[in-house]
This record gives C-alpha cells, sequence and structure tokens, in this order.
C-alpha cells in the first residue's frame, strides 16, 4: 500500500462513487451491451476522441461490421472507409489486425487474460484494463487522461502527468482502492467522472460526488492539477494541392503508402511548397513524378489541418488533366459517385468541398 492510500476510506469512497454513477451514468449506445468486441471498438473511437463525435460512427461501424467476424473478414479499403473522417486511422489499422489474429488464434473469443489480451496489436495497458474489466469483469485499472485527472486531485499528485512513471504510480493507486466487485463499472465511473465533474478547467466541485475525500479541493488547488509538461510548438508544413479533372470530368487521385501517417488513404495529389507559388511547383511535381501533363488555374482556397505534431497548410489548386492515358497505380481516375467510395482523409474532404463550391460558381450563369 502506498502512503497516498494508508490513510484513504477507499469503501466510502467506493459507495458515493458507484452511488453516483448509478444515478448520473450517460446512456450511451456501447453501454448498452457488453460484447467484448463492441466494448474493444467503443474504446479504441474514444481514444483521443469526443464522445458526442464517436456516438454515430460507433453506431454506423457496427451496423456495417456486426460482430468480430465481420471485421476480420472485411477489405481494408472497407475498413478505412467505415472510420473515414474520425481520424487517427492507425487506430483501426491496429484493431484490424488484432481481430484477424483473435479469429485465428482464440476462435473470434477476445481473450479475458490480460497478458494474452495484451500482446495483440495496438492494445496497450488502458484498452487491456477497459476492455476485460467492462467485458468480463477483471479487476485490472484503465487510466486514461480522465483517471489521471481525477487521481491527480483526488491524491494531490504533483507529478508530471506526461511521464510514464506517473502513469505507473496512477495504476498502482487504482489497484488499491478499486471496488474489486465491481471493477468495470469502477473504471468507468472514474472515468466519466473525469468526463462530466472532474473537468480540465472549472471543474464543478461542488456537485463532486467524491469532494470530501479530494484533498486538492481542501487545499484550494484543483484547478492547478495535473500538472502536464508544455508541448513543444508542432511543425508547419506548407502543401499546395491540385484537383485535377480529365475530359470525362474525372478526378485524379492517389492512394498514400501503406505506412506512415494516414496510410492507405485516399488523397489529391500534393507537395510541399509555399502558397500560391505552388502552382508551378505543383505542375513541375505531376509532370516529373507521374508522367501527366496538368494546367492549374489560380489558388481558390487556403485551409489549415491540425495533427498531435504538424499543422498541414493546404493551397488548393483546380486544374485541367491534360493527358490521362498513361495513369497508373497509385494514382486513379474516378467519377464523382466512384470517389465517394474511396477513404478520405478530413483534410482531403475539405478540400473537395472547397473546389466543389468553386466548381459550382464557375458553372453558375451570369
Amino acid at each position: 500500500m502506498t502512503k497516498e492510500t494508508e490513510r484513504f476510506p477507499a469503501r466510502a469512497f467506493q459507495r458515493a462513487l458507484l452511488d453516483w454513477f448509478a444515478r448520473e451514468r450517460r446512456d450511451l449506445p456501447w453501454r448498452k451491451d457488453r460484447d467484448p468486441y463492441k466494448v474493444w471498438v467503443s474504446e479504441v473511437m474514444l481514444q483521443q476522441t469526443r464522445v458526442e463525435t464517436v456516438i454515430p460512427y460507433f453506431e454506423q461501424f457496427i451496423e456495417r461490421f456486426p460482430t468480430l467476424e465481420a471485421l476480420a473478414d472485411a477489405e481494408e479499403d472497407e475498413v478505412l472507409k467505415a472510420w473515414e473522417g474520425l481520424g487517427y486511422y492507425s487506430r483501426v489499422r491496429n484493431l484490424h489486425a488484432a481481430v484477424k489474429e483473435v479469429k485465428e488464434r482464440y476462435g473470434g473469443k477476445v481473450p479475458d487474460d490480460p497478458d494474452e489480451f495484451s500482446k495483440l496489436k495496438g492494445v496497450g495497458p488502458y484498452t487491456v484494463g477497459a476492455v476485460l474489466s467492462l467485458a468480463y469483469g477483471v479487476p485490472e485499472p484503465a487510466v486514461d487522461g480522465n483517471v489521471m485527472r481525477v487521481l491527480s486531485r483526488l491524491f494531490l499528485v504533483t507529478d508530471d502527468i506526461a511521464k510514464t512513471s506517473t502513469k505507473k504510480r496512477f495504476e498502482q493507486l487504482i489497484r488499491e482502492i478499486m471496488a474489486y466487485e465491481h471493477p468495470g463499472a469502477f473504471n468507468e465511473a472514474l472515468i466519466e467522472l473525469g468526463a462530466l465533474v472532474c473537468t480540465p478547467r472549472r471543474p464543478s466541485c461542488l456537485l463532486c460526488p467524491v469532494q470530501t475525500y479530494c484533498r486538492a479541493f481542501a487545499e484550494g488547488v484543483a484547478e492547478e492539477l495535473p500538472v502536464k509538461t508544455k508541448k513543444t510548438a508542432v511543425k508547419q508544413v506548407p502543401l499546395a494541392v491540385a484537383v485535377l479533372a480529365d475530359e470525362e470530368g474525372r478526378v485524379l487521385i492517389r492512394k498514400r503508402d501503406s505506412s506512415g501517417l494516414l496510410a492507405n488513404l485516399w488523397e489529391f495529389p500534393s507537395c510541399e511548397t509555399a502558397g500560391a507559388d505552388g502552382k508551378e511547383t505543383l505542375e513541375q511535381m505531376v509532370g516529373e513524378q507521374y508522367g501527366l501533363q496538368a494546367e492549374l488555374t489560380e489558388a481558390i482556397a487556403s485551409l489549415e489541418h491540425a495533427f498531435s505534431h504538424l499543422v498541414w497548410k493546404l493551397t488548393v489548386f483546380p486544374g485541367r488533366l491534360i493527358s490521362s492515358q498513361s495513369v497508373k497505380e497509385p494514382l486513379r481516375l474516378v467519377s464523382e459517385d466512384e470517389l465517394e467510395a474511396h477513404a478520405f482523409p478530413v483534410s482531403q474532404q475539405r478540400v473537395w468541398r472547397e473546389y466543389k463550391k468553386w466548381a459550382g460558381q464557375m458553372r453558375r450563369p451570369d
């Protein structure tokens, strides 16, 4: 037992937290069914993504892939299309690979042993704790950002939560205060408390069901916790993007590499360059790299798209593909209807919307 929990009234804390959760828990679609596969899908979706955003994606994804076997048997392009717009695509690629392994090695049953489950691709300590405690009642800690914030305030932890050692410390704290009779509800209640009450800014301390046990509240420093290292400035990357149509109105798209950022997703041809000066560079790149001749107009839009580690500053150039005879992989010419069947990242969906808006204005009679 650590010094923080030595005199901590764990049983009273558990009762207060679980009673509050029973009254206030949100009615979310993944809480209707404790099928391990569905719990797993929801937890992967919820990583780095808001609940409100996840709800429609989860419902559509489960409708399309209702069982683990259905997802395991699906083609990657189909899976990426179902995830389109949700971002952080490595999550779904890892999930897809992992469910295939579950089908092959475990007969389609998600393993309930923490060591076995953690060996699957993309499954880290949080996913182990969340899925196994919620689906199987396995008493494993599930420490996400919400939980780290709650525990930082509850036990007045001033260690930097960006450090792995601090996360390990939180996992140990959970093991010492967990309601072992109801580990899933306990983990979910802590996460819910962080999402609804113990929020990053202006926490609702006066409404908190476990305020009595919170050291940060007692000392008036709740808003100063948790301590987290500030991120370094993100890299700014200027990109010129070409939306090129041939004589038949088909549009040129490109499939990204099978590894790295946004792997295997589709995009419009682009190159790293700056602002309106990118037109000539982009035409040259299309010729040299793809052996195609393009004629671009002036830029029609400037967009920014932020990732966790960089920002794309996109300048959009519509244009005409002079010759389409030599189009080959990873390029593809598609009609507007066919384009809808391909999975594009959000940045490229925004590019397409700007192009459609411009094209509509160009067609409008004087």
